[in-house]
Parts: C-alpha cells; structure tokens; sequence
C-alpha cells in the first residue's frame, strides 16, 4: 500500500498503563477492530482515530484523534497555520463511497511543533484544535499516545493506516477505502545507513526488501502498535525515499518525545498516555525432522526417568 502510515503491535509487549488524565480509560480502544504500498483494505470501525485532513474537498493528508476535541499530525502538512477551507473527517471508511459513520468538524487552529524544521522533517508534528467537540461512537475514539519512557527496539511489529497512493505517483483505486499494513520498527542506527540527519525524534519501520510502506497523502497519519488492550500510537508519518524501496524504511516523527509539548497545548482533557516498553519479537526454535527424530529417545528417557 503506498502509504506513509503504520499501526504497531509487539510480541511480548510489557507495557504499564500511566495516569495520564482521564483519556487513558477511553483511548486506544477499537469495539470493530478484527485485527499502504503492500497493504489492504481496512474494515469501518477498525482504526476508529483515523482522521482525513482536506482542504477545498480535497484529501491531503492523514491524523488521528487523540482527545474530542484534538488531531495529531505532520507539521509538513501545513505550510502555514491558515485554516481556510480546512475540514477534518472521522469514522470515514472512503473516500468516494457513503459514509455512514462520518461526522465532520472546521478547524479553530493549526498549532505546529515551533522548532520544526523540514531539511529532513525534524519535530514534525503538528496539533489540530477541532471547531467543536465529537461524541465517541464505535466508529470514532481516540488514540492512547506512547508516553516519554516508552522505548520500540528494532523488530517491534506495527500497524500504518491511510488513504495515500499504493505506490509513488498512482493513486488508491476507487472507492478509496481505508488501507492497513503492518511493518517492523527499524533501529535508528540502521535508518542512518540510509538516511542523513536521523534524530532521536524519528522513529524508522519497513521491510529490507520494501514492498510494504506508507506513501504521498499518509502524511500525517497513524503509526501504532497494540500492548495487551489498548492502541498506542508511537509514530506519525512524515517521510521516506519514494514508497516501500528496499532499503529505505519510512520515517516518522516518534510520539514520545513530545509528551510535555502536547500537554503544553492541550490545556483540558488531556491525551492519554501509555508508557510501553517492547521487549521485542519472540525467539522461536525450530528443529529440522532429522534433529527432532534422533533427540526423542532423549527426551523420552528423561521423562521416564523423572
């Protein structure tokens, strides 16, 4: 699917849920859930935070709902902070089919991180004030967000959702319905290898060989894993060479680092966050049947033995 977009969800995960207001008892819960460039269709209901950003009828770029009032973003989204012609859409399934989830909000404001800079995309996030608030149905809740002390080692498994092209300069075919795509994190010293100016404010996921990635009009959108309850979302789509190219993993700005800067602007009902550490993916032992075979009198003796 060519999307830049990821949702994340990691093999023995051990996460511990903070007191991070009253958000953190709503947040990252999906009732509908039954789990980009390489990716699939995604069922209404299964990423209930997934926003469309559009101006003049237009779909730009991707967000996710982190309270009933805020969208999470890209900064490069919003060359400036006008919000003329801005509208945000949630419990949207397509883009040019019915949509009978959907509600739609005007934005007050376009708050982007002050220190971000675009040689390559640093703090590139940015925060939506909502003209009004939204009621949380099944189809539209907000996102737990992964707190400061939250850490992703490299194998984390993800998820990235959007409506962006399914590959570098074609489109998502109609009716332009929700994509999903799951991805590993990658490590920051591997991202080095093939991107300058890697910060820790980035977090990398994709395969080695590509096929599987966020693309153009993913911008903006989700990248989160699931602990044992809730969605986290740990990264938000900001940039990559071309779409899903083997050796170039998509880039996103990671969530945690910017806990204190959310609050700061977020003065009532503040996001929830979830502290998650992944221990990463499980060590699997595999035997070859000849192996197997001539360790089973072994393994039968001991028991017998016991």
């Amino acid at each position: 699917m060519g999307i830049r977009m990821f949702a994340c969800g990691a093999v023995l995960l051990a996460l511990m849920v903070t007191e991070s207001r009253a958000q953190v008892d709503v947040c990252g819960t999906a009732p509908l859930s039954n789990k980009i460039v390489g990716g699939e269709d995604a069922s209404a209901g299964t990423w209930p935070w997934q926003a469309s950003l559009q101006r003049n009828g237009a779909h730009f770029c991707g967000g996710s709902l982190i309270n009933n009032k805020w969208i999470l973003t890209a900064a490069h989204c919003f060359a400036s902070a006008s919000t003329s012609g801005l509208i945000v859409y949630l419990g949207r399934d397509t883009q040019q089919g019915l949509n009978f989830n959907q509600v739609s909000r005007s934005v007050s404001r376009v708050i982007n991180h002050p220190n971000y800079d675009d040689t390559p995309s640093n703090n590139d996030i940015s925060l939506l004030e909502l003209s009004s608030t939204v009621t949380f149905t099944n189809y539209i809740r907000p996102v737990c967000l992964a707190a400061a002390d939250s850490s992703f080692p490299a194998g984390t498994n993800c998820w990235v959702t959007g409506w962006g092209n399914i590959q570098s300069g074609v489109s998502l075919p109609s009716p332009q319905r929700l994509q999903e795509v799951s991805i590993p994190i990658v490590s920051n010293a591997a991202c080095s290898r093939s991107y300058s100016g890697i910060t820790s404010n980035m977090i990398c996921a994709g395969f080695t060989e590509g096929g599987k990635d966020s693309c153009q009009g993913d911008s903006g959108g989700p990248m989160v894993y699931k602990n044992d309850t809730k969605w986290v979302q740990a990264g938000v789509v900001s940039f990559g060479k071309g779409c899903a190219e083997p050796n170039f993993p998509g880039v996103y700005a990671r969530v945690s680092q910017y806990q204190s800067w959310i609050n700061s602007q977020i003065s009532s009902n503040q996001p929830g966050f979830v502290t998650g550490t992944a221990t990463g993916a499980a060590h699997v032992i595999s035997f070859s049947l000849p192996l197997l075979l001539s360790i089973l009198p072994v393994l039968f003796s001991l028991f017998v033995l016991s």
